[in-house]
């Protein structure tokens, strides 16, 4: 029978593996609802990578270097991950208005539609930071 600090370095390990595994399996879900098909046929990361091609050549290099600023605040792990959201949402902005380049307009508008609400405080803090005048985009937040 187990029983004293071994119980309880059991018990640690087995609460710890299982909230670990709850976790991951969290995260492995919600990128299986985003691979799922919707009415159109396609998943909402096939959108994703339709607009980031079809607008690969309209990005220069001043606006690559601008949404690198912009993710610079994601944690490393997640950030690939914002980066092609939010060129994706840019790409999406561009194409509906058939934009020739993208332009300031489409990534300050791509970047606050692609970033969930409850991280706009911290979006609001880098734009002040690049001194990006914000006003004109209010009813996007």
């Amino acid at each position: 029978m187990l029983h004293g600090w071994f119980l309880w370095f059991i018990l640690f390990w087995v609460v710890v593996l299982i909230s670990l595994m709850a976790i991951g399996g969290f995260f492995m879900f919600r990128k299986f609802l985003k691979k799922l098909p919707k009415e159109d046929g396609k998943s909402i990361m096939d959108w994703e990578e339709h607009y980031v091609n079809k607008t690969r050549n309209l990005w220069t290099n001043d606006n690559k270097q601008l949404l690198e600023e912009l993710v610079s605040p994601v944690p490393e792990l997640f950030r690939d991950v914002a980066r092609h959201k939010i060129a994706g949402k840019i790409g999406e902005i561009a194409l509906e208005d058939k934009a020739r380049s993208i332009t300031l307009d489409h990534i300050i508008r791509g970047y606050i539609l692609a970033t969930p609400k409850r991280d706009h405080k911290f979006l609001r803090k880098k734009l002040n930071e690049m001194k990006i005048d914000v006003t004109p985009y209010e009813h996007l937040f």
